[in-house]
């Protein structure tokens, strides 16, 4: 394991570093090298190298990458060889596409409960996870749960979230388009799917306008 502190932006590239190696593994493709990673996860390969660094020597020099030790040492990195147990916070359209998935591509993770406010909901089960009246969360035992998916409207998301906290959650992926306001050990990723799909719009215009310019 590196001494050093891995910046985010490494920390946030290594999942698909896994998922693509998860692939290559399977092909039976045993080596690779630092450039021919970089053309199929489209990142460049003195970023992967820099990315790889800080966890030690995991390749060799003229001979690349073993996929299989590397996509093992990725797995334990990223706690891939245990169950991580999340909540379900909002059941509605976004939050009923979620429990259906339940992550079936990644038997590392599981949608274990749900929590709603809507009485049509509550009691039932949504593809095998039963849905939960809201008031329940902020007296649940969630420490055991890694994180919990806050799927309620902007004007609910920082009471949910608060409530969540008091059950013993520590994380949050939030796909409300809100900005929330907790704990500093408290750690939150922000899904913001117009904000993507905004940027997404001005790179695909900017990219047209570069070419008619050319």
């Amino acid at each position: 394991m590196a001494s050093q502190k891995v910046p985010q932006a490494t920390a946030e590239r290594l999942p698909l570093y896994y998922r693509t190696l998860q692939r290559l593994v399977a092909i039976g493709k045993t080596r690779i090298s630092s450039s021919e990673f970089g053309s199929i996860v489209q990142i460049d390969s003195t970023t992967i190298r820099k990315d790889f660094s800080y966890f030690g020597a995991l390749g060799r020099k003229g001979y690349g990458y073993d996929t299989q030790r590397l996509m093992e040492f990725l797995k334990k990195i990223l706690y891939q060889d245990e169950l991580s147990k999340v909540i379900l916070i909002g059941a509605g359209h976004l939050g009923t596409a979620l429990l259906n998935h339940n992550f079936q591509k990644n038997n590392n993770t599981k949608i274990v409960r749900a929590y709603d406010v809507d009485p049509s909901k509550v009691g039932k089960e949504i593809s095998g996870t039963e849905v939960h009246p809201m008031n329940e969360l902020v007296t649940d035992d969630n420490s055991d749960i890694t994180a919990a998916i806050l799927t309620v409207p902007s004007a609910h998301a920082q009471e949910a979230a608060e409530m969540a906290i008091a059950s013993g959650i520590h994380g949050f992926l939030n796909f409300s388009p809100t900005r929330l306001v907790l704990p500093a050990d408290v750690y939150v990723r922000h899904v913001d799917m117009t904000v993507e799909l905004q940027a997404l719009i001005y790179f695909l215009n900017h990219s047209m306008e570069e070419r008619k310019s050319e």
